[in-house]
C-alpha cells in the first residue's frame, strides 16, 4: 500500500477533495462552526470587494458560492479560502477604468471575461510548471503593492462616506470632486459612516472573532429600513435573488478586446500566484502538511473560470479569510463549503432586506478593509533591517497611490527582479583561513588573509552568471596583485555555486590562463558538477583533473608540496 502523508490522501489517490480528505466525524462540528463565522465575516466583506472592483455588489457574493466550491473539490490546499479580494479587485477596477461605466452590463461582462482569460493563464502556469513565478514578487515589494493599494482603496471610500455622489473617474478625481462639493455632504450619511467605524473597531478590539462588519450592516440595515432613510441618503436598492445564471459573457470577441484585457490579466495573475501560494505554503508548513503549488493552480484557474461563467469577478487565496477560518479552528475546506451554503441561502432568502443597505455603512466597511492593508509594521520592519528594501517599497506604495495599480504592479514584478539581481550581481564574498582549535573561519576579502603562505583560498557565495562574472575577475585580480608573500596557488571554493553560465565559464578559463602566466595554480575545491553546470565543467577540464579537490584539507596538503 502506499504510504499516507499526514493530511493528505494517498499517493496516487484521484486528486479531489484534497482539501477535505481525509476528515473525521468528530472534527464536523468544528469545521461547520468555522464556516459560520467565515461568513458572517467574509458577506459583508465581498461585498466591499464588489465594490471595490466597480462590480454590483450581489457580484461579491457570487465568489462566495461556485467558484469557492469548485477549488474546495480541485484545490490542493486544506486551508486557503478563495474568494474576492481587495488586490485582485484594484487591479480589475483599474484595468476596466475607461473602457465601460461601472456596474454596466458591459463593465460585468468584461470582468467575467477578464476572469476567463486569468484562469487561462494559471492554467497555462500549471502545464508549463510555472508556479515558481509566485516567488518573484518580493515580500518588499508586496507590502508596498498591497499599503499602496490600502491608500488608494480608503481614499476612494470618502465620498460616499460623506453622502456625496460624484461621476466616474480614478480615486483622485473622485476625492477632487469630493472636496469641491463638501458643501453638499450628508448628515445622515457621515452619521451612520461614524457608527459604523466606531462599532466595527469596538468588535475588533473585544475579539477578532466578533463580526463587527456584520453587526453593522445589520444595524445599519434595519435603521435604514425602519426610518425611511432611503429618502435622505442613496441605498443599495434591488440586488437580484436566487442563484447567479451560468453562461459565457455576453460579449462582441474580438481582437481588440484581447488587447485591452490581457495586460490586466496578466497582472492579476501575478498577484494570484504569488499571494494565494505563500498563504498555502504558510499554512501547509504550520501544519507539517504537503502541498503541491503546481497542482494547486489547477484549482485556482477552475475557480476563475467558475467565477467567469457566473457573471462575477476575478477570485483569489484570501490571507485574511484564511486566518479567520484558521482562528475559529477550521483545518479543512469543509468550512470553506460551509461559509458557501449560507451565501448561497443569504442569495436566495435575504436579497430584499439587503436593498435597504446604506452605501455609506458599505463604505465604511471598505475603509476599514484599506486601512488593513496599509501595512506600516511590515514597513517599518522592512527599514530596521534592509533600509534600501525599503526605499523600494516606498517607491511600489507611491507608483499605486499616485500612477495606477496595474503601473504598480508591474513595477513591483520588476523591482523584485532587480533586488534579486542585486543580490546575486553584489555577493559578500570571503576568504577561508585555518584557525587553530576552532576549524576553518571566513575573513573579508580586504584581509588578503593567506591560508597557508603561499595559498589562497576564496569563496565565491553565489552562483556565476553574467551580472557577477566582473566582480570575479576583480577580486580574484586584486588579491593575487596585493598578496604577501607571492601565490603559489589560489584555490575558489564553489560549495556555494550551483550554476555557472557561460559568461561566467569565460572569466573563469580567462583567470586560468593570466594565473598560469604569472606561475599561479588555479584550484577548485568543493565542485557541485550536474545539468546546470557544464560550463563550470569544461573549466574544470581546462585546468585538469589534479587541480579539482574535495574539501579544504586536501587543497592545503596539495599546496605545501607544490
Amino acid at each position: 500500500m502506499p504510504k499516507r502523508i499526514e493530511g493528505r490522501p494517498a499517493a496516487g489517490a484521484w486528486p479531489v477533495l484534497l482539501g477535505i480528505r481525509p476528515l473525521g466525524a468528530r472534527q464536523i462540528p468544528a469545521e461547520m462552526l468555522a464556516g459560520i463565522t467565515l461568513a458572517a465575516l467574509a458577506i459583508p466583506e465581498v461585498m466591499g470587494y464588489a465594490k471595490i472592483a466597480g462590480m454590483p455588489v450581489v457580484t461579491g457574493i457570487y465568489t462566495l458560492i461556485v467558484p469557492l466550491f469548485i477549488y474546495a473539490l480541485l484545490g490542493a490546499s486544506r486551508h486557503l479560502v478563495v474568494g474576492a479580494d481587495s488586490a485582485t479587485a484594484a487591479i480589475l477596477a483599474a484595468g476596466l477604468a475607461g473602457i465601460a461605466a461601472t456596474s454596466s452590463a458591459h463593465y460585468v461582462a468584461l470582468a467575467a471575461v477578464t476572469a476567463l482569460f486569468a484562469a487561462f493563464l494559471l492554467l497555462v502556469a500549471r502545464l508549463v510548471r510555472l508556479g515558481f513565478l509566485a516567488n518573484f514578487l518580493s515580500r518588499t515589494v508586496l507590502i508596498g503593492f498591497l499599503s499602496g493599494v490600502g491608500i488608494q482603496v480608503a481614499l476612494g471610500q470618502l465620498p460616499a462616506m460623506l453622502g456625496l455622489q460624484v461621476a466616474g473617474g480614478d480615486e483622485w478625481q473622485k476625492l477632487h470632486a469630493a472636496v469641491r462639493n463638501l458643501d453638499a455632504t450628508n448628515v445622515y450619511a457621515i452619521g451612520i459612516s461614524a457608527a459604523a467605524l466606531m462599532l466595527i473597531l469596538f468588535c475588533k478590539k473585544r475579539s477578532p472573532r466578533i463580526p463587527g462588519a456584520l453587526i453593522a450592516v445589520i444595524a445599519a440595515t434595519c435603521a435604514s429600513w425602519a426610518l425611511d432613510l432611503q429618502r435622505h441618503l442613496p441605498v443599495l436598492g434591488e440586488i437580484p435573488a436566487g442563484f447567479p445564471e451560468f453562461g459565457l459573457p455576453q460579449i462582441h470577441w474580438e481582437r481588440q478586446l484581447l488587447v485591452e484585457l490581457m495586460p490586466t490579466a496578466f497582472a492579476i495573475c501575478f498577484v494570484i500566484l504569488a499571494q494565494s501560494a505563500a498563504t498555502a505554503r504558510a499554512y501547509a508548513e504550520r501544519y507539517s502538511e504537503r502541498f503541491d503549488e503546481e497542482a494547486d493552480l489547477v484549482g485556482l484557474s477552475a475557480a476563475n473560470l467558475g467565477a467567469a461563467l457566473t457573471g462575477t469577478f476575478v477570485v483569489n487565496g484570501s490571507p485574511t479569510k484564511s486566518q479567520i477560518v484558521n482562528s475559529a479552528g477550521g483545518r479543512t475546506q469543509l468550512s470553506m463549503l460551509t461559509a458557501g451554503v449560507i451565501a448561497l441561502l443569504v442569495l436566495l432568502f435575504l436579497t430584499r432586506p439587503l436593498g435597504h443597505m446604506p452605501d455609506a455603512v458599505l463604505a465604511a466597511v471598505v475603509f476599514l478593509i484599506g486601512l488593513e492593508l496599509i501595512d506600516l509594521r511590515g514597513l517599518q520592519e522592512i527599514y530596521r533591517t534592509r533600509p534600501l528594501e525599503f526605499w523600494v517599497a516606498v517607491v511600489t506604495m507611491a507608483t499605486v497611490v499616485l500612477i495606477g495599480v496595474e503601473q504598480g504592479i508591474m513595477l513591483a514584478l520588476a523591482l523584485s527582479l532587480v533586488v534579486h539581481t542585486r543580490h546575486g550581481y553584489n555577493p559578500t564574498n570571503v576568504l577561508l583561513v585555518p584557525v587553530a582549535g576552532e576549524g576553518w573561519r571566513a575573513r573579508p576579502i580586504a584581509s588578503g588573509m593567506q591560508a597557508v603562505p603561499g595559498l589562497i583560498i576564496y569563496r565565491f557565495n553565489h552562483s556565476m552568471y553574467y551580472a557577477n562574472a566582473q566582480r570575479l575577475t576583480d577580486e580574484v585580480t586584486q588579491l593575487v596583485a596585493a598578496a604577501e608573500p607571492h601565490l603559489r596557488c589560489f584555490c575558489i571554493e564553489l560549495s556555494a555555486v550551483d550554476d555557472v553560465d557561460f559568461t561566467a565559464a569565460e572569466a573563469l578559463a580567462k583567470l586560468h590562463r593570466t594565473l598560469s602566466a604569472q606561475g599561479i595554480r588555479l584550484l577548485f575545491t568543493t565542485v557541485m558538477l550536474g545539468e546546470s553546470t557544464r560550463a563550470l565543467a569544461q573549466v574544470c577540464a581546462l585546468v585538469g583533473e589534479d587541480a579539482i579537490y574535495p574539501g579544504l584539507n586536501a587543497v592545503v596538503a596539495a599546496a605545501t608540496e607544490i
